[in-house]
């Protein structure tokens, strides 16, 4: 890309400040990351103002010095970058730096790459190109997935410590334990197998959703019907039959969605307005409009699925936090993954959901997807 100064003409002093990427008819200000630039002396042309965000370094402090002293970079065994680097003396045949962590005096870490410029492939270096950018992303990252790894050692450890605690009883003393107590020590099993393996599913699930590659089988889907089917199942497990309230609207809009998906939307909520609320928990099933699920495309409208309870519901200094990863809205056990999963597969089908205070002052969850059928159909 041509950089040159704001008269047009290639910077080559301290005064090419600010720079001006012509081809864009920008300015380095511009740009999200840090960006210094020397010229063939070593000394400092351009540092824009990400780069005096990211190192709090003042730009009137750095332009026109040599970059070893503007910049004093230093890697985390404490050696001096440049001097390892030698970006001017070194080998002709080098192009640039990959990224990497280095500190500034007083220790604080950035994220550094360079690219040599030269006229030629073995030719001196014209210009040195350094790009800076914050750790703070990188360490959200990190602490993301530390926290994943965690969460599913934890999970995991015991109902794996069960398995092989009750298969291990049972091969040692098999014939010492009644029919009873056999069938019971086996569904015990059967039940711990069951949750490792919603685990690895739910982790499938957020490695799809993450690298957007969650895939949405649409089909017809009846929604006032697979409403009913989870929450008979919820009474078939014990749940009282009177607590659970579903009103379905009498005329919906066809739904094409992924069945399977569908499920899973509808058991997390209802699983957690069960366990987490109290008193009734209350499905309302109606048509949305438009706007609700796809304001640039008014042709379409959309089916809402609201679930209510009278709990204590969510606090407000958490609403924002509710669809985030190992979110728990009180101590009563889960992975803190499903509403996040959640999210995704509305999102997948092109919906919306949101949270919010039920009449009853308890949670209120609120999913919408739209209905069009797919353009195979037209």
């Amino acid at each position: 890309m041509d950089v040159r100064t704001t008269d047009g003409t290639p910077p080559s002093a301290p005064q090419g400040w600010p720079i001006v990427l012509t081809e864009l008819g920008v300015t380095t200000d511009e740009l999200p990351d840090g960006l210094v630039v020397a010229d063939e002396h070593g000394l400092v042309l351009c540092f824009n103002a990400a780069a005096a965000r990211i190192t709090a370094l003042d730009p009137a402090d750095v332009i026109g010095r040599p970059i070893e002293q503007a910049l004093p970079l230093e890697d985390l065994d404490g050696r001096r970058w440049w001097q390892l680097t030698d970006p001017y003396a070194g080998l002709a045949t080098r192009t640039g730096q990959p990224e990497r962590n280095l500190l500034l005096p007083g220790g604080r870490e950035v994220l550094v790459s360079a690219k040599y410029v030269r006229d030629h492939p073995t030719g001196p270096v014209r210009r040195l190109v350094v790009a800076v950018r914050g750790t703070e992303a990188r360490r959200r990252t990190e602490r993301s997935h530390a926290e994943l790894i965690a969460t599913v050692a934890h999970e995991l450890r015991s109902p794996l410590t069960s398995v092989k605690g009750f298969t291990a009883t049972l091969l040692a003393k098999w014939e010492r334990f009644t029919e009873d107590q056999k069938k019971l020590m086996l569904e015990t099993v059967h039940a711990d197998a069951n949750r490792v393996t919603r685990l690895i599913a739910e982790l499938l699930d957020i490695s799809r959703i993450d690298s957007g590659r969650l895939e949405v089988r649409r089909q017809p889907v009846d929604i006032g019907a697979a409403v009913r089917r989870h929450v008979d199942a919820l009474v078939a497990a014990g749940q009282p039959a009177d607590r659970f309230t579903v009103r379905v609207a009498e005329a919906l809009p066809s739904l094409w969605a992924d069945p399977d998906k569908v499920d899973q939307i509808l058991g997390n909520l209802l699983e957690n307005a069960v366990r987490h609320g109290e008193g009734t928990v209350t499905i309302d099933v109606s048509a949305a409009p438009s706007s609700a699920v796809a304001p640039r495309e008014p042709e379409w409208s959309g089916t809402a699925v609201t679930v209510s309870d009278e709990g204590p519901g969510i606090p407000e200094e958490s609403m924002n936090r509710v669809f985030t990863r190992f979110w728990r809205g009180s101590k009563r056990g889960g992975t803190g993954l499903g509403l996040y999963i959640v999210k995704g597969i509305v999102e997948a089908h092109g919906g919306t959901i949101t949270v919010g205070r039920a009449p009853g002052k308890g949670a209120q969850f609120r999913f919408t997807l739209p209905v069009g059928a797919p353009a195979f159909t037209a």
